[in-house]
């Protein structure tokens, strides 16, 4: 008699295949994007980004409010000032919007874990994400400025910064500047291997980012590399970063797998705002069930090797997590 070799024994009840999950994920592990923008008493939705808002710092701590209730323990923040100018000067300024934001929500939750996107696209008047030499970002020029931001956000009180612009050098500079100053523990979690990708465009419209002429070619990876992905990542880690970040999340499945395989730093990936609004567009026009393809979504992302993952659905996706259905 032939043995047959039956894995369906193992898949036959909810608690089995509960048991033999191999990806194992925790609300702990996420992150959820918040937007911050000058102003009182404002809450307002995202047209690109559904169920997404923006959130004056009088305000903001109802967000925070949320996620505690859902079990999301950390969010990472994006700020939209009131002006901007060619040195996008406004992200280091003490009384900054994102500055605002995080006295506010320490000042009700301070154990609440707060996260500041490292950046100057969104206060720069023309949306690069450096200092403008010409048509060209220098990169040089833009390092003291990005390590002069991550200092002001950690004297406000942020718990961690992420340095997004992909300026070589920025996480050594930001390293620096903050043990000059006393923050050795402020962690640093760099947007490491960031491509220049299409599946940003909700976001630049939520957070008025788009660059006034040209594109990010020049800074951002090219989607064609992978070999350059790793590079990328050694070294942020050689200069000092504590986590390195793949960004998108669903196109780059490969580079998450690759750069778990191949480094010991925790990982972590952006589902960024064109994956969440092609569900949701989806899901609006009947296409889809949204809670599964959400679910089916982040699966993927951690089963490719991610620890962490930034995601819009970071509220929803801890509910399904408690609930058993991922996880």
């Amino acid at each position: 008699m032939n043995l047959i070799n039956r894995p369906r024994r193992l898949r036959t009840t909810p608690t089995l295949r509960s048991m033999m999950r191999e990806t194992r994920m925790s609300p702990s592990s996420l992150i959820y994007p918040l937007f911050a923008i000058e102003g009182e008493n404002i809450k307002k939705e995202i047209p690109s980004l559904p169920g997404q808002y923006h959130w004056s710092p009088d305000r903001i701590c109802e967000a925070i409010a949320e996620c505690i209730e859902a079990g999301v323990e950390k969010v990472i923040l994006f700020g939209l000032p009131a002006h901007k100018d060619e040195i996008g000067s406004g992200a280091w300024a003490e009384d900054g919007i994102v500055q605002q934001a995080i006295r506010a929500i320490k000042a009700k939750y301070p154990d609440f874990y707060v996260i500041t996107d490292v950046c100057m696209c969104e206060y720069t008047s023309h949306g690069h994400c450096g200092i403008l030499c010409d048509h060209y970002v220098d990169n040089d020029k833009t390092l003291e400025c990005l390590a002069k931001i991550a200092l002001s956000h950690a004297q406000a009180g942020a718990d961690m910064v992420a340095p997004s612009d992909m300026m070589d050098g920025r996480v050594g500079a930001i390293r620096d500047l903050l043990d000059a100053n006393g923050f050795i523990n402020v962690p640093v979690m760099a947007y490491s291997a960031k491509y220049a990708s299409a599946f940003y465009g909700p976001f630049r419209d939520a957070a008025g980012s788009a660059p006034s002429f040209g594109d990010r070619k020049s800074y951002q990876m090219d989607p064609h590399n992978s070999r350059e992905a790793m590079l990328e990542c050694e070294l942020d880690i050689q200069e000092g970063a504590d986590i390195i970040m793949v960004k998108p999340a669903l196109s780059y499945l490969d580079i998450i797998a690759k750069a778990k395989e191949r480094f010991d730093l925790p990982l972590a990936a952006y589902s960024v705002s064109g994956e969440y609004a092609m569900i949701k567009a989806a899901a609006a026009a009947d296409l889809v069930d949204e809670y599964r393809i959400m679910c089916e979504s982040a699966l993927s992302i951690y089963r490719a090797g991610a620890d962490i993952l930034i995601t819009y659905y970071a509220k929803e996706l801890a509910q399904a997590m408690k609930k058993g259905d991922i996880g």
